[in-house]
């Protein structure tokens, strides 16, 4: 069975991030920019929309993007059933 994306908001998306250490570095209109340094010292940055319903491709490419930071394992739980 191939698993289906949660309905998420901008909190939600926010919330599981955070889980991993990102931070809320500015937001400009509806987007929220977050970043965090890793082991190594270098920033990762995602761009978060501030919707309350977040479309199912835009989440997707949320989720893609995270992955490159974050273990796709970890990352799973919060973004699929």
């Amino acid at each position: 069975m191939t698993p289906r994306l949660k309905v998420l908001s901008a909190r939600d998306v926010l919330q599981a991030l955070a889980s991993f250490g990102f931070e809320v570095a500015s937001t400009r209109g509806s987007h929220a920019k977050l970043r965090r340094k890793n082991e190594t010292g270098e920033l990762e940055i995602l761009t978060i929309p501030l919707h309350r319903e977040i479309a199912p491709g835009t989440l997707r490419a949320i989720y893609r993007q995270a992955c490159r930071f974050v273990p796709e394992p970890a990352l799973r739980a919060w973004f699929y059933r």
